[in-house]
């Protein structure tokens, strides 16, 4: 599999066009690099492939888009069913939206990176995990690395699952037996878990209007039903300083969260957040 953005094919454009016989190139969405001959107006690829100037114009024309070839064919990385579901291209890692709606930080730092950092504030080496609404499996791949014994990573949609296939980011989640990944509603799969079943709990739900009840008293009482003793969560809410009716959105879910059983609740301001103790 080859991928192509916008960058990468303007690198390649300048290439073709300064009459160069290689370029030098990442097609893994930078993670990698690899040297891949020019012949005339075609970049070819190891398998013998290729992609034509005008089809890299192509790519380079729609900033937002990664184009995936597999050998075959060249394709957009997206999926259109119920809801519009793609990959966006960053100088790193790229991040996920559905329906226009932006589900990873990536502003001044790596969506990878960002995820991870959410995995770092309540994931110890040991932990039994609990991943929410875990998208890419960004924060699932970052508990594997910092030694957990197990984490469960919980992603509703058909359609995300199916790019953590395609998405170079996310090969970690197949390449480590510590994490078990389910296919259902985080909602639902939390009623199936046993008391003080996890050490740990990344909880990063999508916005409000989209899913009100993973920001709900009841949702939250499962929450700490499942944390152990000493327990962490940590909970992504998204922008800080979003203001509703005179109160902070913040401020409502530390008061759910309080009331549903946490005793400690603080801010978590560069990840958008809260961490609350058990």
């Amino acid at each position: 599999m080859y991928y192509f953005y916008a960058e990468t094919a303007r690198i390649a454009i300048h290439a073709i066009q300064t009459k160069q016989c290689s370029i030098l190139l990442s097609c893994d969405l930078n993670l990698t690099e690899i040297r891949l001959r020019i012949d005339g107006q075609v970049l070819v690829l190891d398998d013998g492939a290729t992609v034509s100037l005008k089809q890299l114009e192509t790519i380079k024309k729609r900033k937002t888009r990664i184009y995936v070839h597999d050998g075959l064919s060249l394709r957009l990385l997206e999926i259109r069913n119920t809801n519009y579901v793609k990959l966006v291209p960053t100088d790193t890692a790229p991040y996920l939206e559905t329906s226009g709606v932006k589900l990873h930080i990536s502003k001044g730092i790596c969506p990878f990176e960002s995820a991870g950092r959410m995995a770092e504030t309540v994931v110890k080496k040991g932990a039994l995990v609990l991943d929410t609404c875990s998208g890419l499996g960004y924060s699932a791949i970052r508990s594997a690395k910092l030694g957990c014994q197990q984490t469960v990573t919980v992603e509703i949609n058909a359609d995300i699952m199916q790019l953590r296939t395609e998405n170079p980011w996310s090969l970690g989640l197949y390449q480590n037996d510590a994490i078990i990944q389910k296919h259902m509603d985080s909602g639902d799969f939390i009623k199936t878990c046993e008391d003080d079943a996890f050490d740990a709990v990344i909880h990063d739900p999508p916005r409000f209007s989209l899913a009100g009840g993973l920001y709900a008293y009841d949702f939250y009482r499962q929450l700490k039903r499942v944390l152990k003793k000493r327990g962490q969560l940590f909970h992504y809410t998204g922008n800080p300083h979003t203001v509703k009716n005179g109160h902070s959105f913040v401020s409502g879910v530390t008061k759910r969260l309080y009331d549903a059983g946490f005793k400690k609740v603080i801010p978590e301001k560069e990840l958008m957040g809260v961490k609350a103790f058990v």
